[in-house]
């Protein structure tokens, strides 16, 4: 056969075969496609949220029970809790011990009961600057467990003391830029009036016997200035007593330093930032909120605030806790019965 006519052939024979036909989304199907995911994605984002906020939740938790398990490893070693310290001048002085003579307050005792011995001893055998620039290192350095993950992570913030500087025996005068936090407060009892100080001018000063310190008779938490209680004084029962919980703030300032109860460091005696009381007049444990502070008890988690107790167990406490248990729960010794089904 011709060339010509074969090819010809083959043509036509080729153009009678079934063509595959090729099928394309339309625009309608590749939006409805998007639209389903879409509505997938809604449906799992909440849960997945919910899942990641029950983490950070039993994180917080497990931070509290750590500091818990410190308070009594402490008492164990010394039959007291740790001192609260002198007052907001004062940041730790690793040659001193954990009474009434340290005026560092409760975190900055506590270090070497979380594995924290060499930040305290951070100065300890150095005199001068060498000493001072130890402690402006220590003031400087954040610790995971006195930070709760649904708020911010372990950080540090800018120090905003530079009116008021800090104070230690081998400078009277201590100015640092950048300064860790605390999201936990120790309770230092359900008193109207805390009576949060600066504490002395000096060491020395503190040092001296004739110096008035205020009279704490009254004080009825766990820790406060110059306190040294024991467990046998916690008498209303050592699982109807706050010991250390989450510490309200404004959410605005997470990261600035500037909440009145944010502003000090994590080392500081005692002080409205980390030391609560449970009086009324302090407000609600309440969720952090924008614009709004307060020196309460609260926490960043939807529901409630997270507390250890003086037993060493933690729990989440409801954030419409009645205000009159509440502050019968910081009173180591008011005597009133606590009923455990209503908390």
């Amino acid at each position: 056969m011709d060339p010509v006519c074969m090819e010809t052939a083959f043509g036509m024979a080729a153009n009678r075969l079934p063509r595959r036909r090729q099928h394309a989304f339309t625009l309608v199907e590749l939006l409805v496609v998007i639209t389903i995911i879409g509505i997938l994605i809604s449906l799992l984002l909440p849960a997945v949220q919910s899942a990641r906020e029950a983490a950070r939740r039993s994180q917080c938790l497990n931070n509290l029970k750590q500091l818990g398990l410190a308070m009594h490893l402490h008492h164990q070693a010394y039959n007291r809790f740790p001192t609260g310290g002198w007052g907001w001048k004062f940041v730790g002085e690793p040659e001193r011990g954990t009474d009434r003579n340290q005026p560092g307050g409760w975190a900055f005792c506590l270090l070497s009961y979380i594995e924290q011995e060499n930040l305290r001893n951070m100065g300890l055998g150095l005199s001068g600057d060498a000493r001072t620039q130890a402690i402006i290192k220590r003031i400087g350095t954040p610790i995971a467990v006195f930070t709760c993950p649904t708020r911010r992570r372990p950080m540090t913030l800018p120090d905003k003391r530079v009116n008021n500087p800090y104070c230690t025996a081998s400078q009277n005068q201590i100015f640092a830029t950048e300064a860790a936090r605390t999201d936990y407060a120790i309770n230092c009892g359900d008193m109207s009036d805390p009576g949060y100080i600066p504490g002395p001018s000096s060491i020395a000063q503190g040092d001296d016997p004739n110096y008035s310190w205020p009279n704490t008779a009254s004080f009825t938490g766990i820790a406060y200035v110059r306190s040294e209680v024991t467990i046998d004084e916690v008498r209303d029962g050592t699982s109807n007593t706050y010991m250390i919980g989450e510490k309200y703030l404004n959410s605005d300032r997470y990261y600035d330093g500037q909440d009145g109860a944010d502003n000090e460091n994590l080392y500081v005696g005692y002080d409205n930032d980390h030391y609560r009381s449970t009086h009324p007049s302090f407000g609600a444990p309440s969720q952090d909120r924008p614009g709004v502070s307060f020196y309460g008890f609260g926490s960043a988690h939807p529901g409630g605030w997270n507390v250890a107790l003086c037993d060493g167990s933690v729990r989440t406490v409801s954030y419409s806790i009645d205000l009159t248990l509440h502050q019968r729960l910081g009173n180591r010794r008011d005597g009133q019965v606590i009923d455990n089904s209503q908390w």
